[in-house]
């Protein structure tokens, strides 16, 4: 045998050799694990048999309630004042509580979802469908004594000398005393011009508004009148004219804002409980609003009104504001 054949034949030797460690220390690693394995679940069993169960909690039953409900349920629908010489059959909708009914109109086609008619006016935040100044009651001029009538002018002195009277016949005395006599003639008195008496109605200035009210005619609400509404005008109304009188005798003391106030009227008519929430304008607003609340006089509560509210009375929040124009 050459040397070069020695040398294929002695590494041919030595990778046989390393193959069959390769295989050994293979399946030694196999037997490692394979035993592991067997050691890892004996003692798994024998823990589970010798160990004892936990005990399962007797945990009471619970019963939640949810509250489908609306979180805060309104007492009674927004009031929204309507002009009792449009009174209309009672609506089949009763979407705001008012003095006197009235059937949803508009002028124009729907644009939104609010229950209001759709129109055209100034971006405020009240609910105007018309444009109209304020006037303040007026009772009209009463009315006057009948003028006193003229003195009936009395005959000249006769002259000195008086005529005789001429000789009448038979038949002329019996003409005379058969005749009919003259109507007496009143002396006329010019009528004196009456002033009408007048309501109180407050400034409006018609709203933009985009309403859902389809029905055509001139922009009006589903409102019932009720108790409530007749009353709650009565309020309105008697803070109102007030609220006008001394804005006109402040004005020059009053600045451009909003206040806006909480009270309650008791069940004898009167207000408590007043108190301002906030106020954009200056301290003579705020004198002249609670003034005009203060200074009200109102009936009680009417029976069948005073049954539907909580026993505090009626609860009222106004707001007063001043534009630039």
């Amino acid at each position: 045998m050459t040397t070069a054949e020695m040398m294929f034949a002695q590494a041919g030797d030595t990778l046989l050799d390393r193959k069959h460690e390769f295989r050994k220390i293979f399946w030694a690693f196999l037997a490692a694990l394979l035993i592991h394995l067997l050691v890892a679940f004996g003692l798994a069993a024998v823990g589970g048999a010798f160990s004892s169960a936990p005990a399962i909690e007797d945990k009471p039953a619970e019963l939640t309630i949810v509250d489908l409900a609306p979180a805060t349920v309104p007492k009674n629908p927004a009031f929204l004042e309507t002009d009792e010489s449009k009174n209309a059959p009672v609506p089949q909708e009763k979407t705001f509580e008012s003095n006197a009914n009235s059937i949803g109109a508009s002028q124009l086609s729907a644009t939104g979802n609010l229950p209001l008619p759709s129109q055209e006016g100034k971006d405020r935040p009240a609910v105007d469908l018309e444009t109209h100044h304020y006037s303040l009651a007026n009772q009209g001029a009463q009315p006057q004594a009948n003028a006193v009538p003229n003195e009936t002018p009395q005959p000249s002195q006769a002259p000195e000398t008086t005529p005789q009277p001429t000789p009448v016949s038979e038949a002329e005395q019996l003409a005379m005393l058969t005749s009919t006599p003259n109507p007496t003639v009143q002396p006329s008195v010019a009528p004196t011009p009456q002033q009408p008496a007048s309501v109180y109605r407050p400034e409006k200035q018609q709203t933009r508004l985009a309403g859902s009210i389809t029905n055509r005619g001139a922009p009006s609400v589903n409102a019932v009148g009720t108790p409530l509404g007749r009353y709650q005008k009565l309020l309105y109304d008697a803070v109102g004219s007030r609220w006008y009188y001394y804005v006109n005798k402040q004005r020059d003391l009053i600045s451009i804002g909003t206040l806006r106030l909480v009270f309650s009227v008791g069940r004898d008519g009167k207000p408590k409980n007043l108190k301002v929430v906030a106020n954009s304008s200056n301290e003579s607003f705020a004198n002249v609003c609670l003034q005009s609340v203060l200074e009200i006089e109102l009936p009680p509560l009417p029976e069948d009104v005073a049954s539907s509210l909580p026993p505090e009375g009626l609860d009222e929040e106004m707001s007063f504001t001043m534009y630039a124009n």
